[in-house]
């Protein structure tokens, strides 16, 4: 099963999921007086309305409404915490006495478990209102291997939607999910690689690397759009601005010069009034989805087109757990961390959906 698909007529859904953030933060951690920030929660719409996200099903199961995922009802499924490769292991137990009347469970991948965050929302970072239960504010596995240190494998944190890596060797709890998402994208992890992080035959080891599950990427995945300076990612949809932009909305010059976060906003809505389109700095998400997952320093795909890369990207999402600080997609790694929004320690990358005038 291939993570790429080489049809140039291939169209993608254009899915990026809602950040689920609907309060709006100064770069002090205080609420705004007015909308029109270009800061998460005015960039995007939030889930629809009409959506029941979560329905627990006859067996106990709990369907997401949004992805399609089908989730063990216990977030902690097994009452303790293991290592990554028990963690397959318990996978491979729960299938063997279909637990919950399933045999298809799984170690989610990265998206897949990332898919279940919500950055409105803290200890846990989950929707409001789920069904889950033994819901721990702490390190959950996927099943996708860090590529810069295979012997570590990258976890999601509960407590405030953080997403980092971790010696395979060490301890983190398992969250089981079966189905197949038709909206979320390949992590493009294609190789296995066993607990000391040598690589390892892929067939039956439950690994990102073996399933590869989401929506396969089209080749080319870039293409220029109206300048040399935009892009169109044609597995999302989003076009972006290929070079950081500095503190007078051009092109940044110098990418060992970052900007804190409130100087990143401006830049980029300094680009907007320039060009006469509504780029915004990206929500979370959005800069994730750039992500591929077999790579690293930088964690981008093959032949991307972005140069002045620099340690991290600044998002538009503030970290609900602490507003002082904002989300940050570190591009060497791939991690999701948190950035402080008074310090100089980011990029400004900016965004928009194809189509926008």
């Amino acid at each position: 099963m291939s993570g790429h698909d080489h049809t140039l007529g291939w169209r993608p859904p254009g899915q990026v999921l809602p950040t689920g953030l609907a309060d709006r933060h100064d770069p002090a951690g205080r609420f705004p007086p007015s909308p029109g920030s270009g800061r998460d929660g005015h960039g995007r719409p939030s889930d629809p309305d009409s959506l029941p996200r979560f329905t627990v099903l006859a067996d106990g199961t709990v369907a997401d409404g949004l992805t399609g995922l089908c989730w063990h009802p216990a977030a902690d499924a097994l009452g303790y915490a293991v290592s990554w490769e028990e963690g397959f292991s318990a996978v491979r137990a729960l299938n063997r006495t279909a637990a919950h009347g399933r045999s298809d469970w799984r170690m989610p991948n990265r998206r897949e478990l990332r898919s279940l965050l919500w950055h409105g929302a803290k200890n846990p970072a989950l929707p409001p209102g789920h069904p889950f239960t033994d819901v721990f504010s702490g390190r959950y596995w996927t099943s996708t291997t860090f590529a810069g240190l295979p012997g570590h494998a990258w976890y999601v944190h509960l407590e405030g939607a953080r997403v980092f890596y971790e010696r395979k060797d060490r301890y983190c709890l398992l969250w089981p999910v079966c189905g197949r998402s038709p909206i979320l994208p390949a992590t493009g992890q294609a190789r296995c690689f066993d607990g000391k992080g040598l690589e390892t035959a892929c067939a039956g080891s439950g690994q990102d690397g073996e399933t590869r599950f989401g929506l396969p990427w089209p080749i080319p995945r870039f293409i220029p759009e109206k300048s040399p300076d935009t892009v169109q990612d044609r597995l999302t949809g989003l076009v972006w601005r290929v070079r950081p932009i500095g503190l007078d909305g051009r092109d940044a010059v110098d990418p060992q010069s970052p900007l804190d976060w409130d100087q990143a906003l401006r830049a980029v809505a300094d680009l907007a009034v320039r060009e006469g389109r509504p780029w915004r700095l990206p929500d979370i998400n959005e800069l994730e989805s750039l992500t591929d997952l077999s790579r690293a320093y930088p964690a981008l795909p093959a032949g991307h087109p972005f140069t002045g890369l620099g340690d991290g990207a600044w998002s538009s999402t503030t970290s609900f757990f602490d507003p002082a600080w904002a989300y940050v997609l570190y591009t060497g790694k791939g991690a999701v961390g948190v950035g402080f929004k008074a310090n100089r320690d980011f990029s400004a990358w900016s965004v928009l959906r194809s189509g926008q005038a």
